[in-house]
């Protein structure tokens, strides 16, 4: 039955798919919890426009965290984030998500609505994750967010989190926290993807430090062999260019 009303949402033409729906006024968050019913949800969100399926979005109100944590609620608030565009409903919704960001980064489900975050939202997410970076990129599925920051995020969003890598002093202790992490060193790794040329060459050089203790840490030996990587491509870019310009 759920199947045959998934489908028939995707082929009818507008008024049956709104009058369909008006069915579902009042069953909303039974379905979204269940294992068929949420795709129903899913299929009404991606194709009818949101002005017919407003009784549906705001059924979510105040519930936003709750559905985020849920495993088929996570999706449903994944479709609401790639298909509503309404001012008003992305705001309300966005800001539910983003007074519980550390805790929804860091939950199995959640973490996949906070990696949803629009280009905008992202700014706003990292400046609710700034001071605990280190702790979110040691921690299973919160460090796939950080992840997510790093490789969409702009200059400034990764210098933030670059900046509390390396700390304050020159002990790198973050920095080597996270090398020794089975998670951090993935974040580490990333951060060596996406960094600019400067900031790679001040990270590398406080990873050198620690290169031989990192050789005695399973997750370590992942960090070694990327810098050592990164420092022979590096050496070969200086040779090139010492070549094309011959003293």
């Amino acid at each position: 039955m759920v199947v045959e009303l998934s489908k028939a949402i995707e082929v009818v033409d507008l008024d049956q798919k709104t009058k369909m729906v008006t069915e579902l006024d009042g069953h909303i968050m039974r379905c979204v919890r269940d294992q068929n019913g949420n795709h129903v949800i899913q299929k009404c969100i991606e194709c009818i426009p949101e002005d017919s399926i407003q009784f549906i979005i705001s059924t979510f109100y105040g519930e936003v965290v709750t559905l985020s944590t849920h495993p088929y609620g996570c999706r449903v608030i994944q479709r609401v984030l790639e298909h509503c565009t309404d001012t008003n409903t992305q705001q309300i919704v966005m800001d539910e998500i983003l007074q519980s960001v550390c805790m929804l980064a860091q939950d199995q489900y959640g973490n996949y609505v906070i990696q949803h975050g629009k280009p905008h939202e992202r700014s706003f997410i990292i400046e609710k994750l700034a001071g605990q970076i280190i702790q979110m990129s040691q921690q299973k599925f919160a460090s796939n967010v950080v992840e997510k920051c790093l490789t969409f995020g702009g200059p400034s969003e990764r210098e933030v989190i670059i900046n509390e890598m390396l700390g304050t002093t020159d002990e790198n202790e973050p920095l080597q926290a996270m090398m020794k992490d089975q998670f951090g060193n993935y974040v580490v790794q990333k951060v060596l993807e996406t960094c600019d040329d400067q900031q790679r060459e001040l990270i590398l050089s406080r990873i050198k430090v620690h290169l031989n203790a990192l050789k005695k840490y399973t997750y370590g030996k992942h960090i070694v062999a990327r810098v050592e990587k990164l420092v022979a491509a590096g050496e070969r870019r200086i040779g090139l260019q010492s070549s094309q310009y011959p003293s």
